[in-house]
This record gives C-alpha cells, structure tokens and sequence, in this order.
C-alpha cells in the first residue's frame, strides 16, 4: 500500500471529503478532483494506481472519462461510483473500461475492501499458477486440479476460468467474457455463458467462487468464505 496513490473523482463536497479521509486514514495518498475535465487531466498527467470515478459529474461525464484513459492504454483500475441502479448504466460503465462498481449509497469498509483487492491483484507479477481454496489453475499445463486430483475441463471452461484468476473480484459483462472466451466473430448468445458458468461451478465444487450479478454478468471471488 505504501505510496499507492487514489484519484477520487466526485462533485460532492461532502462524499469527496469523507472519501479522502478515510483511504488517507487506511494509508493511501490521494488526489482529488470535483469536475470532469480536471479529473480527466489528473488521471493522464498523474497515472494514479487507481481512479474512483462519479458518473454524473460537470462538464465531461465519468463514461467518457473512462473512455479516454482506456484509450490512452492506461490500465489503472477505475471502479465507478454511481447512484444509477439500472444495469444498462452499469454494464456501458464496465464495457467501455471500467473494473468495477459501487451504487450510492454505499458501505465505506465494502468500498476499501473492493480497492484494497483491485490493487493487490494489479500489482501482483503475472503467475502461471493460481491457487484458490482446493484448487490449483495451471496455466502452463492447462490443468485444473482440486484435493491434488485432476478436474477435466472443456476449453471454453478452462478459458472462463482463466479470465476469472486473471480478474479477480472485477465485474465482468457477459459481453466481456463472451468477446475474451469466445472470440468477437463467434455468433452465440449469452446463454451459452450462464450454461458454461454453471458447469463450471459444478467442476469447481462451490459455486460461491463465481458470483452473479443481476442482469450484469458475474464476478471471480477466489476467497468466498473469507
């Protein structure tokens, strides 16, 4: 955590100011912004470790934000804060960039807990091996193994499950899994992303790892009972 530095992209005075109190207290450093256009310039000069970004803000809004950072090829994490609950809001949030997001109202420890798990999983060396709960994910081997035993998996399960250890605790779209799993050119229907999810979770043996969200798509939690 030492010297991660937090961009916090708010209009709200007073959400802004108990938002930087309390990641300064959990020892981040953290810029603010309270309009587009300056957290937009912040987030390019400044490269933070991580951006958490108001939708609705002045001038330029949070979706094109996003939209721009991506396409300067920065892959900071930027988690979304919104008081949108319709999922169509939500699902362009992360189709167009974002990692995850958080509705208004929320909880400020659920919050640190989603940032503090972004970040270690984007500063973490990319591994050949991931291991979660009784299960090992061998990416060179392109093995599944659970209690030491090998666990066969089709190649649309492996490549799910590969996307998932690679993203943890990120919310993903069907259309996001359905692009990086079954390729841009592929014509199948979200459908075929539920049924390889539930199979999956089967082989898995908890169904606890793989975390649906309603109507958006699903979320990888390598410790569910932590």
């Amino acid at each position: 955590m030492a010297n991660e530095t937090i961009l916090i992209v708010e209009d709200d005075p007073a959400m802004l100011r108990g938002l930087k109190d309390n990641f300064e207290y959990s020892g981040y450093n953290v810029v603010t912004a309270c309009e587009g256009e300056q957290g937009l310039d912040t987030a390019l000069s400044l490269k933070p470790d991580l951006i958490l970004l108001d939708l609705m803000l002045p001038g330029i809004n949070g979706y094109e934000i996003c939209r721009l950072i991506r396409a300067e090829e920065l892959d900071m994490p930027i988690i979304m804060l919104t008081a949108k609950s319709q999922e169509s809001d939500i699902v362009l949030g992360l189709n167009i960039g974002a990692n995850d997001y958080v509705t208004k109202p929320f909880s400020i420890k659920e919050l640190l807990a989603r940032v503090n798990a972004m970040l270690r999983s984007h500063r973490m060396p990319e591994s050949q091996t991931f291991s979660f709960g009784e299960c090992e994910l061998n990416l060179s081997s392109q093995t599944l193994s659970r209690n030491g035993k090998d666990v066969l998996l089709t190649p649309k399960e492996l490549g799910l499950l590969t996307l998932f250890v690679k993203h943890p605790g990120r919310a993903l779209t069907r259309d996001q899994i359905l692009n990086a799993v079954w390729g841009y050119d592929i014509i199948v229907t979200q459908r075929s992303v539920d049924r390889c999810i539930n199979s999956l979770r089967n082989k898995l043996d908890n169904p606890a790892y793989i975390q649906t969200i309603r109507e958006i798509g699903y979320r990888f939690n390598s410790n569910p009972n932590g």
